[in-house]
């Protein structure tokens, strides 16, 4: 095997390796992302997701001043209610309390100070 046989076997591996990081580049800069800062200029926010059966759920979706709430199955989306957004926003929210973490509750449940 010369030098030539090994040249020949590697232009088409690194053309195909060329055209994929293109292909990547472009998806990278032209498509949406899903949890990156593109999102096809909406501002789609969801609030709560609850699973009611397998495979189907409730999720509470606020978009842009629009408060939803979508009933969510293996093969569709349905809108059930459409909220006030005030009632939402000065809704007390749960995750505001300070939760104690994983050491302080470990340290807790051994009984170490």
């Amino acid at each position: 095997m010369g030098f030539f046989d090994v040249v020949k076997a590697l232009l088409p591996l690194l053309l195909i390796l060329g055209i994929l990081y293109g292909a990547l580049w472009y998806v990278r800069k032209y498509s949406f992302s899903i949890g990156g800062k593109k999102t096809g200029g909406l501002n789609i926010k969801v609030l709560g997701t609850q699973m009611l059966m397998p495979k189907k759920f409730i999720s509470v979706v606020k978009i842009h001043d629009k408060v939803l709430v979508l009933g969510v199955s293996e093969g569709s989306v349905n809108l059930l209610k459409e909220l006030d957004p005030s009632v939402i926003d000065s809704a007390p929210d749960e995750n505001d309390e300070a939760k104690p973490n994983f050491r302080e509750l470990l340290k807790k449940n051994l009984g170490i100070r």
